[in-house]
């Protein structure tokens, strides 16, 4: 590449087709849309039945396990449904909708629930690794109205993020099969240069926040270890531990196993493209 103005073959062929090619199989994608939608209404459902059984009772914990349920049930319904419009009609999405509106539109989704998904199991994580590293902190500061402003806060944040590409900052464009936008992680070419700035920063944003989350797992880890063999202590030395601490201890073992089976599904989804995204921006820009 030269001056980051010449493109893959392969990719200016999907950026600019409008039909798909024969033999391409809505099936995946209708499976995928399925499984996600019935797979979080379930996650819905065993929330409101912990609810119940703990008598109302909601921890913060809790409310975040609920939002990032339906976070990621919305960007299901608001994504897959264009997918398989697209399979019906044997269009691109640069086909569907003048201008690439819908391209633009799935792009925006994507790269939104992306991140609104990953800050908010981050949170999960920052909130579970100051109540059990730091319990009296957390007591004295820490409340279910912080999960409340913490939705707002982060779908603001996500919102104004990735709007840049629609205001000039990044561009999206077209991926095979032509089914699915998103950012131009090779760069925004502008006047025959490459601008790198929108797609390195997306990629890298991404990369901080696993790891943050990673961080905050081991921190919570390392804790229960700890809260762990102090009970087996005062065991060992005739005190002894209360059906309130044993409790305590087995409910956040029941939060640790939730939190790290979301962590692994959405880093399983997210490393890939973002190692991937991170390597062809940063090797655009050395080309």
């Amino acid at each position: 590449m030269s001056g980051g103005s010449q493109k893959d073959n392969s990719s200016d062929l999907c950026e600019s087709q409008f039909h798909l090619n024969p033999g391409e199989s809505p099936a995946i994608s209708a499976v995928m849309f399925s499984s996600g939608v019935l797979g979080n209404l379930i996650a819905l459902v065993l929330l409101e039945n912990r609810r119940r059984c703990i008598r109302g009772h909601i921890s913060l914990f809790h409310i975040l396990a609920t939002g990032l349920v339906i976070t990621d049930l919305l960007g299901t319904c608001m994504l897959s449904p264009v997918v398989l419009a697209s399979y019906s009609r044997n269009l691109t999405l640069n086909a569907l909708g003048a201008n690439k509106s819908v391209c633009n539109y799935f792009a925006f989704a994507m790269t939104f629930f992306s991140l609104a998904t990953m800050l908010v199991l981050f949170t999960m994580a920052l909130e579970r690794a100051l109540a059990i590293g730091h319990p009296y902190l957390y007591a004295k500061v820490i409340s279910k109205r912080c999960g409340l402003i913490a939705f707002p806060g982060i779908y603001t944040f996500c919102i104004v993020f990735c709007l840049f590409p629609t205001m000039g900052v990044g561009e999206h464009i077209q991926y095979c099969p032509g089914t699915w936008c998103f950012i131009d992680m090779r760069g925004h070419h502008v006047d025959g240069s490459t601008s790198n700035v929108y797609s390195i920063s997306y990629a890298t944003l991404l990369l901080i926040i696993i790891i943050a989350i990673l961080t905050c797992n081991l921190i919570v880890i390392v804790s229960l270890v700890r809260m762990h063999k102090r009970q087996k202590a005062r065991r060992l030395g005739s005190l002894m531990v209360t059906k309130r601490e044993r409790m305590s201890m087995s409910e956040e073992i029941d939060h640790l196993i939730l939190l790290l089976l979301m962590t692994i599904i959405f880093i399983i989804c997210s490393v890939p493209f973002t190692v991937s995204g991170s390597l062809s921006s940063y090797s655009s820009v050395g080309t």
